[in-house]
């Protein structure tokens, strides 16, 4: 099962276990993320298209830490001029390791087996 989720004005794949890298997102370490703009679900070959988004499907994730990326260095010249710049620049990012993808039909079924399972404890009683 995997999903593609909308975060941060990119798309992402994610399947439970994994671990993606987003721009900074404003959640503390060990805490946990919920993505609501699922685009796209794929379950044991059913997939699911939103138009935009899946309705009833969310992604949970748990953020593992925040950091910076690589260095990139900006430089500008301009010949003749003697006009030379360099800037540095670190992307922010947030590493979140990705738990669950609910889906409504299975918040369905596990309320479906919660109300058989209060039916035959009523029944026995």
């Amino acid at each position: 099962m995997y999903a593609i989720i909308e975060s941060c004005g990119k798309q992402y794949k994610v399947a439970e276990g994994d671990v993606v890298f987003f721009e900074k997102l404003d959640a503390e370490e060990g805490k946990k993320v919920t993505f609501g703009n699922v685009v796209l679900v794929s379950e044991e070959g059913k997939v699911q298209v939103g138009a935009p988004y899946v309705k009833g499907v969310k992604v949970e994730g748990k953020v593992v830490a925040h950091g910076k990326g690589k260095k990139i260095l900006v430089y500008k010249m301009k010949p003749k001029k003697n006009y030379r710049r360099m800037q540095g620049h670190r992307q922010p990012y947030t590493k979140v390791e990705i738990t669950s993808i609910k889906t409504a039909a299975a918040k369905t079924t596990k309320t479906e087996a919660a109300a058989s399972a209060k039916k035959t404890e009523a029944k026995e009683a």
